[in-house]
C-alpha cells in the first residue's frame, strides 16, 4: 500500500540556507528607509549584487534540501518542469488585470514539494520566465525573491501530511488569496522608494522617519495596486478551487514515483528475494 505523500521537510543545513538567503532579501528590500537624503537610492545598481549572492545561495538550498533528505537527481528534474510549466504561463495573463496563472502552480506546487524546494521552485520559475517574456531588469531579482517566499509560505501552511479534500483546497485558495496581495506589497516597496514626485501623501521622502514613510507607502499601494492584486488573487482562488484537487493528485503522485520522502537504501531488494529461490533450488535440485 502506498503511504500518502509528505512534502519534503526542512533538514538544518536547508534551514540556515533558507535564513541566510531571507535575510539578505529583508535587507535588499528595506534599506531604502533606513538611508539618508544623500545616498543613491537606486536598486539598478545594488540589483547586480543581489543577484549575485542570490544564484549560489539557491543552489545551497537545493543541495541542503537533497543532502538532508537523501533524495537523488528525480528531485531536480522534477523542479525543473514545474519550473519550465509556470514560466509558460506566466505570459498567459501577465499585463492583464494582473491576471497571473502561474500563482496557483506555485502554491500548489509549494505545498506538495514543501518549503524549501517550493523557494527554490518559485524563485526559479521567476527567472525563467523573465527569460522567456524579455523582463530582465533590476526587479528580476527582487521578484525571484518575492515569489521564493510565496511558494515557500504555501509549504509552511499546517496538515500536510493528515489535511486533504475540500478543506485543505480552502486553506490553500485563502493561502493564494493573501499570499497575492502579499507578493503585490512587496514587490510595490521596491519600485516606490525610486519614484519621486508623485505627490506628498503618497510619495517616498529619503530620510524621513520609517513610520511616516511607511504611512506614504500604504497610501501609495491603496491608490495604484489594490485592482491589479486583486485580480492576481481572485483568478488565483479561482484556480485553485476548480483545478487544485486535480493538479494535488498528480503532484503528490509524481512524488511518491519519485520518492522523495523514501529512506535511502544501499541494499538490492531484487537480490533480497531472489536468495530464499536460491536456497530452495540446491536444497530440492538433487530430486
Amino acid at each position: 500500500m502506498n503511504r500518502p505523500a509528505r512534502p519534503v521537510r526542512i533538514g538544518p543545513r536547508a534551514a540556515a540556507a533558507l535564513v541566510l538567503v531571507t535575510l539578505i532579501g529583508v535587507a535588499a528590500f528595506g534599506w531604502p528607509l533606513l538611508a539618508d537624503r544623500q545616498s543613491g537610492l537606486a536598486h539598478s545598481q545594488d540589483a547586480p549584487w543581489l543577484f549575485a549572492a542570490l544564484l549560489p545561495l539557491l543552489v545551497a538550498v537545493v543541495v541542503a534540501t537533497i543532502a538532508d533528505n537523501g533524495m537523488d537527481a528525480k528531485a531536480v528534474a522534477m523542479l525543473g518542469v514545474l519550473a519550465a510549466v509556470g514560466a509558460a504561463l506566466r505570459p498567459l495573463g501577465a499585463g492583464t488585470a494582473g491576471l497571473e496563472p502561474m500563482f496557483f502552480l506555485m502554491v500548489l506546487s509549494g505545498r506538495v514539494l514543501g518549503p524549501g524546494f517550493g523557494f527554490v521552485l518559485g524563485s526559479v520559475t521567476m527567472f525563467a520566465s523573465a527569460l522567456l517574456t524579455g523582463g530582465v531588469g533590476p526587479w528580476m531579482p527582487f521578484q525571484m525573491l518575492a515569489m521564493g517566499w510565496f511558494s515557500l509560505g504555501a509549504g509552511l501552511l499546517p496538515g500536510p501530511g493528515r489535511l486533504r479534500g475540500r478543506a485543505e483546497l480552502l486553506m490553500l485558495a485563502a493561502y493564494g488569496f493573501v499570499g497575492s496581495f502579499a507578493y503585490g506589497t512587496v514587490m510595490n516597496l521596491q519600485g516606490w522608494v525610486m519614484l519621486q514626485g508623485m505627490g506628498q501623501g503618497i510619495s517616498f521622502h529619503p530620510g524621513d522617519p520609517v513610520s511616516a514613510n511607511l504611512a506614504r507607502f500604504v497610501a501609495y499601494c491603496l491608490a495604484t495596486s489594490v485592482g491589479w492584486d486583486l485580480g492576481r488573487a481572485a483568478l488565483t482562488v479561482v484556480l485553485t478551487l476548480t483545478l487544485g484537487a486535480t493538479l494535488l493528485k498528480a503532484l503528490r503522485r509524481a512524488t511518491r514515483k519519485a520518492a522523495f520522502d523514501a529512506p535511502v537504501s544501499f541494499g538490492s531488494a531484487a537480490a533480497t528475494d531472489r536468495e530464499p529461490a536460491l536456497e530452495r533450488g540446491t536444497n530440492g535440485g538433487g530430486g
